[in-house]
């Protein structure tokens, strides 16, 4: 038996994903503010997706609830991320090479993918405090040498190795790295948690943020379509990851 957990920020991330696998069965348990869902398949492999918010804080929190039910045996960090280079389109899935730490530089490579050749199919992503503005996401790219960034995955990636199971990481752009977005940090809580009914108050009245939020709705919505593909094409019918070589490992 394998045990996969899939660890997202949003349930919009995993939608695509879980609807895709509906007619096999998910359970569904929200406990506090992270959303759990489950699928055991006849093998007795299992998959955990599990969501509680945005930041690392909230990866880890994630995480830790999945165990409290068994040994996670591999995870995968999912979801939504920010272009920091224009080589990466929007709404683009992609296998991540490996996960940098922006708050301690520590780096964490991906099962079977070397870090130290990242490319245009698998880049390195580096995980910052913040949601970051085209500034930042600049300055990033030239500090890291990164082409992606999001705010989860190096939490994930900690927690893999202290626990020597494989980590993997597969990311969607939802917003290219030009473009003109409000400022979603103050939107989110302490708890990583999106304060969506005060950002809608927000954005009614500052209709030149509309056109920006239009396209990055569609762009998101394309994005997790694109993680879906992405792990039907890694995790095959009977509910273990597919294995190359030996070892599991996402196919390239």
């Amino acid at each position: 038996m394998t045990r996969v957990a899939i660890i997202a920020a949003m349930p919009g991330e995993l939608k695509p994903f879980l609807d895709a696998n509906a007619k096999e069965g998910w359970t569904h348990e929200k406990r506090g503010n992270i959303h759990l869902w489950r699928l055991t398949w006849a093998g007795g492999h299992e998959w955990v997706a599990a969501c509680a918010g945005a930041g690392v804080d909230a990866a880890t929190r994630a995480f830790a609830e999945v165990e409290k039910d068994g040994a996670i045996d591999e995870a995968i960090s999912i979801g939504w991320v920010g272009a920091l280079t224009q080589q990466f389109t929007v709404g683009g899935a992609y296998e991540v090479s490996g996960v940098i730490d922006a708050r301690t530089g520590e780096r964490f490579p991906t099962s079977g993918v070397p870090a130290e050749n990242p490319s245009a199919n698998k880049p390195l992503l580096v995980t910052s405090p913040i949601v970051a503005d085209e500034p930042e996401k600049r300055r990033l790219a030239a500090a890291y040498g990164a082409g992606l960034v999001d705010m989860e995955a190096a939490g994930v990636a900690r927690l893999a190795e202290m626990r020597g199971i494989p980590f993997y990481c597969v990311k969607a752009v939802s917003d290219g790295v030009s473009d003109k977005l409000p400022d979603f940090n103050r939107f989110i809580s302490d708890q990583g948690q999106f304060l969506l009914a005060r950002f809608i108050l927000f954005a009614l009245i500052r209709p030149w943020h509309w056109p920006a939020l239009i396209r990055m709705g569609e762009n998101s919505k394309k994005a997790a379509r694109g993680l879906r593909d992405r792990l039907l094409e890694n995790l095959d019918e009977t509910g273990a990851t597919r294995k190359r070589n030996g070892y599991p490992n996402l196919k390239h």
